[in-house]
């Protein structure tokens, strides 16, 4: 997730320079086109140009609306994943009977393992590998064999919490209480996968950036009875902002990518393992993820 106080300029200037460079070979030999076949380039009022930027304008907005709903519904699944990590946890505590403590500390650790897992396997990293830590070696070793692991341990901890039932260790209504929280778990897992399987519509890309470009070219154009050291700034510096909000849309509708626009699932999954390590009253807690620069992974 980016940092607003420190973004990066060299960041911008990374993604962007590209689309930055190919403007400004437009601007440059459009005028050299123009200084050279004056008769054979078509007469474009600036009017037309305007309002194809003014209908861009509409389209970049209603992208970078939907983009943001779909990184801040990613936020928001998290979230939850906060709040119902931390309450099976101190469900467990409050509801089962201390002779239990060691089934609840793998719970409560199987838990932090299931959080870690699931944000590598949205990333498409491997989910075992933060895991480790975490699971004992029978547990790592039924995760491993099913596709999906974070479901396999969070069936893991369902099988648990429902053997504690049958020992007498949870009486029903709590165990319906630990059930609806494990449920909510899944729902959290299953809306993630969703918005990470669910692909933006590629032709709007397409026809879009498809729109910007020939805006540039109408608008290097209607332009040409500026000298270059004016053409080429203005149409460089206005098609480049279309270009880079764009390019911002794009970065920001996809939040499980393994980029600086990502949710924070590391840091997230951090103070999800301190929280229930401390509850737990673990000797041994980790301090919280210290921010990559400009940005928190």
């Amino acid at each position: 997730m980016l940092l607003s106080a420190k973004l990066s300029f060299s960041y911008i200037i990374k993604k962007t320079w590209i689309e930055v460079l190919v403007v400004t070979a437009i601007a440059i030999g459009l005028y050299y086109y123009a200084s050279n076949h004056r008769a054979d380039m078509p007469d474009i009022p600036i009017s037309i140009p305007a309002f194809m930027g003014t209908a861009i304008s509409v389209l970049l907005s209603f992208k970078l609306s939907q983009s943001y709903d779909r990184w801040w519904e990613a936020r928001k699944v998290w979230g939850m994943i906060v709040n119902d990590s931390r309450t099976l946890v101190m469900q467990l505590l409050a509801f089962v009977d201390k002779d239990y403590n060691q089934e609840i500390k793998q719970i409560g650790l199987r838990q932090v393992a299931w959080c870690f897992g699931l944000s590598n396997s949205l990333r498409k990293l491997d989910p075992l590998q933060p895991m480790k830590q975490h699971l004992n070696a029978e547990d790592l070793e039924a995760a491993s064999k099913h596709m999906n692991v974070p479901l396999a341990v969070l069936q893991q901890t369902n099988l648990q919490v429902a053997d504690l039932y049958r020992k007498d260790a949870l009486h029903i209504y709590h165990h319906k209480q630990i059930e609806g929280t494990l449920t909510r778990l899944c729902v959290s897992m299953g809306a993630a996968e969703r918005i990470k399987g669910t692909v933006f519509p590629v032709t709007y890309r397409l026809f879009l950036r498809l729109s910007i470009f020939v805006f540039i070219f109408t608008f290097a154009i209607a332009l040409d009875d500026l000298r270059i050291y004016s053409q080429v700034p203005i149409a460089v510096t206005i098609s480049s902002i279309f270009l880079l909000l764009e390019k911002a849309a794009v970065q920001m509708q996809d939040p499980f990518e393994n980029r600086p626009t990502d949710t924070a699932m590391n840091t997230i999954s951090r103070n999800i393992e301190i929280n229930i390590k401390q509850l737990l009253d673990e000797t041994e807690v980790p301090k919280p993820l210290p921010n990559e620069g400009f940005y928190s992974m």
